[in-house]
């Protein structure tokens, strides 16, 4: 358990510790030549080659002994050995006709297990379950980012439940991790217009391509709309780069689904786009409420494509089928944009540490555009004084909006304290944390990352606020705070 700083704040720790396990893996398309770390080519040709030169009790001999060793891993793997053969076959001459044990040979060599949390299981954010408790408690879910090979980030799910005693208890996960099927989403023109000039692309050959369609679009809009630049070559110049950018970036809307049958602890968001191909980190989920009294699940993430960092949007409303696209603004450059759980003021809000050290509040039209922001909150205390930033969305209580801060003080070390913000007009804040009221304790100082506690995100139940939190960015720890007493210990600013 991390240890309390003497803020007059009670954390209770629940026991709960989730630790990375190293045996739930995923079956995913092996190429080799291009593994996940290091530069490389493909070598699928002379592979194919010696697959196909092999004798055919070999192959039958082969494939039950991998059935044999990785079957019980994996739900339907014939399945996913005929899809992965499935992404090859066009290297194969059509007229050599496979048998079946050779056809899933093939796929067995082109299929690899990634350990998802072979690294770290860290970041937590939790939200209210969309099924709720029949018992009398409050059943919640976590995201957590799981570490694997490379340094490499997936966004993953546990299910818990909060009792009337206040026992705090996580479900044990699935045995069944997988990675979704992906489909094409839906592009909003004023993101990439912003994303565009982010990347100083050429402002004339956007404008020809966009304007010409509506606010959302699909892939075959667009596909029109670049067929015309590139045909023309008279007077446009770098149009190449302007189709290259815009398919990339159109990449990075889609479509991520599950079977109802998987649990939510299953379900692994695995990156899709170019943007995020190097890992999707460190989710900040909320429950949002539209105007017209409608709820779904929000969740902004950092994308990474192993040198720039962008972030990403997730709508979910059953955490089986999520919506992915690009945010664009200053205020969402860099890491930690967090939603409030409801319009302010007639407009979205969020917030924002886009200049890496403080923390600020930005507002949006449409939760995808997020200009600029206004700092509410510099590092001015010994135990903040390097770097701030959220610890996931605000809560809503009756003295003003609850936001649980990161401080980053000498030896890099991660505490977590505490923020009150005006209910009405977010920018002003009536209190903080004179001291964190969460911080690394000497038993839990050691892992992946020395010295941190760090979260995505609370949750408040009545006046017990469950804050599960990562230690040393390696495994995750649940503590719940008295509400009352933590809001009592800030320091009043307003």
């Amino acid at each position: 358990m991390s240890g309390a700083e003497p803020a007059g704040v009670r954390v209770t720790d629940h026991g709960v510790l989730l630790r990375p396990d190293a045996a739930r893996v995923v079956a995913r398309f092996f190429l080799p030549g291009r593994e996940i770390v290091g530069p490389g080519g493909s070598r699928a040709g002379p592979v194919l080659e010696r697959i196909l030169a092999l004798d055919e009790r070999d192959v039958v001999e082969t494939v039950r002994s991998i059935e044999e060793r990785f079957a019980h891993r994996h739900r339907d793997l014939r399945e996913t050995f005929r899809r992965h053969a499935s992404l090859v076959m066009s290297r194969v001459d059509p007229s050599i006709e496979l048998s079946d044990s050779r056809l899933l040979f093939l796929g067995a060599s082109f299929t690899h297990e990634y350990a998802i949390e072979g690294a770290a299981l860290c970041n937590p954010s939790i939200v209210a379950h969309p099924v709720p408790d029949d018992a009398g408690g409050v059943r919640f879910l976590l995201s957590v980012r799981a570490i694997g090979e490379g340094h490499f980030s997936t966004i993953g799910f546990r299910s818990g439940r909060l009792a009337p005693d206040g026992t705090v208890t996580v479900d044990e996960p699935g045995p069944f991790p997988q990675s979704g099927a992906s489909t094409p989403g839906t592009h909003h023109r004023s993101v990439l217009h912003a994303k565009l000039v982010e990347f100083g692309d050429d402002a004339d050959n956007c404008a020809f391509v966009l304007d010409a369609l509506p606010e959302h679009f699909d892939d075959d809009e667009l596909d029109e709309r670049l067929t015309r630049l590139a045909a023309d070559t008279a007077t446009r110049r770098n149009t190449g780069r302007t189709i290259a950018t815009l398919r990339g970036l159109a990449r990075s809307s889609y479509e991520l689904a599950f079977p109802p049958t998987t649990s939510v602890s299953e379900r692994v968001l695995w990156p899709q786009s170019a943007l995020e191909s190097q890992g999707m980190e460190d989710a900040r989920f909320v429950r949002v409420t539209e105007d017209d009294g409608q709820a779904c699940y929000y969740g902004t993430y950092t994308a990474f494509d192993g040198v720039h960092i962008s972030q990403q949007l997730i709508r979910t409303a059953d955490f089986t089928s999520f919506s992915m696209s690009p945010v664009a603004g200053d205020a969402a450059i860099g890491k930690g944009l967090a939603l409030f759980p409801r319009k302010v003021g007639g407009r979205y809000a969020a917030l924002s540490r886009s200049d890496r050290e403080t923390n600020a509040v930005a507002f949006s039209d449409d939760l995808r555009w997020w200009r600029d922001a206004t700092v509410v909150q510099q590092p001015t205390r010994a135990w903040e004084l390097l770097q701030l930033g959220n610890c996931g969305s605000p809560i809503e209580t009756e003295r003003g909006w609850l936001v649980l801060t990161h401080g980053v003080g000498p030896m890099r070390t991660y505490a977590i304290g505490a923020l009150l913000l005006d209910l009405e007009r977010p920018e002003r804040v009536l209190g903080a944390s004179a001291r964190p009221f969460l911080r690394p304790a000497p038993t839990d100082r050691d892992g992946y990352v020395p010295n941190v506690v760090y979260t995505c995100g609370a949750l408040a139940v009545g006046d017990t606020l469950l804050v599960p939190y990562g230690i040393a960015d390696q495994r995750i720890a649940i503590a719940t705070v008295a509400l009352g007493e933590l809001l009592d210990s800030l320091t009043p600013l307003g």
